[in-house]
């Protein structure tokens, strides 16, 4: 089975370092090898992490989200050899915890793509914490706190304890409602009540590694996106900010199959015109050439995971059920592409052909 690889971001000061301090000390994590990235030349996170072997390696040369990519390869690459070979001790899980300042979309891309790497790890899941003290201020403020948020698995609040009375109540439920709207799927853990354990943290990806089967259902969510309000009945209004009224979340989802060569066509077309603006893609395909055996898809960007088959549908909904959560996009502007494949009278090449400029500008 491949290794599993969870990122583990957040920004400045929302205490990633002091939530992997505590995961580490738990018996479950004492098989991880983490990867600590800084910004800088002088390193001091790794420092900080307490632990009891040499599982941990720092990434000094550069934010892992740009210049350090390739040493991401070269790293992840030589931890797994010197695995094999012995000279460290064995280790059955990679976290990854990257500097605040991080866009964690070319991390996720990098472990998606790379061939050597895809051949032994998968992406699991984003971890990302967020301080309710001073969250609603950087997200205002920074466009890549926005963006750790939309991709996020796992939620992370920290320092709910210091927001106490009415008026801390009223900014714990404000940070809630803005993070349920820029990422209605993903589970909220607070680390002050001790919810943020390794059990509740990972095991989030495209398949268990118990049944080597797709947990689809625990993994997709569709519902927290056709529903965001659902779970979060707070009766307060939620500001808006330049950044949030650009990234959306949505699914869609169809009753009809989709033939594996339109399925190409449709996700080469969905990169070709929105990759930048595809923060994250989830899905689970409906096919015509075999209706019981569904597609599974997962992207980033323009960056997409090899799709694979499942053996049968993992509940009893057997729809097409697609996630995404996009900078700049419309919902009905991807609706319609994926309707113009899945359109039994026109075909998707043909309908490619007539609503080209539809699907650049959602008219």
């Amino acid at each position: 089975m491949p290794i599993p690889v969870s990122i583990l971001t957040g920004f400045l000061g929302a205490g990633k370092t002091t939530l992997l301090n505590a995961l580490l000390k738990h018996p479950d994590m004492s098989n991880t090898a983490v990867i600590i990235n800084e910004f800088g030349d002088i390193g001091i996170d790794h420092l900080l992490v307490e632990t009891a072997d040499d599982n941990v390696f720092e990434m000094a040369s550069g934010c892992l989200c740009c210049t350090i990519r390739g040493d991401l390869v070269d790293t992840l690459s030589d931890l797994i050899e010197r695995r094999d070979n012995g000279t460290i001790k064995a280790f059955d899980r990679v976290v990854i915890e990257t500097t605040g300042l991080a866009d964690p979309a070319p991390v996720l891309h990098t472990i998606m793509n790379h061939p050597a790497l895809l051949q032994r790890y998968r992406l699991e899941g984003v971890i990302t914490v967020v301080d309710t003290v001073n969250g609603e201020a950087t997200l205002d403020a920074h466009e890549e706190a926005v963006k750790q948020v939309a991709v996020a698995d796992r939620l992370v609040l920290t320092k709910a304890d210091l927001l106490t009375g009415k008026q801390g109540e009223e900014k714990l439920f404000a940070i809630i409602g803005r993070l349920k709207k820029l990422n209605p799927g993903a589970r909220m853990l607070e680390a002050t009540t001790g919810e943020a354990i390794p059990q509740n943290l990972f095991n989030t990806g495209i398949y268990d590694p118990a049944t080597k089967t797709a947990n689809v259902g625990r993994w997709l969510v569709a519902d927290a996106y056709e529903n965001p309000g659902r779970k979060h009945d707070h009766h307060h209004a939620h500001d808006k900010n330049r950044h949030d009224d650009h990234i959306e979340s949505f699914s869609i989802s169809s009753d009809k199959a989709i033939s594996k060569w339109n399925l190409d066509l449709f996700l080469e077309l969905l990169r070709g015109y929105h990759g930048p603006n595809l923060l994250r893609v989830k899905g689970i395909i409906k096919l015509e050439e075999d209706p019981q055996k569904p597609m599974v898809i997962h992207g980033v960007q323009h960056i997409f995971h090899p799709p694979f088959q499942m053996d049968k549908w993992p509940d009893e909904d057997h729809r097409s059920r697609l996630v995404f959560i996009t900078r700049d996009i419309k919902r009905a502007q991807l609706e319609d592409l994926f309707k113009a494949f899945t359109d039994p009278v026109r075909g998707g090449a043909d309908a490619f052909r007539d609503d080209t400029l539809s699907f650049r500008t959602g008219d």
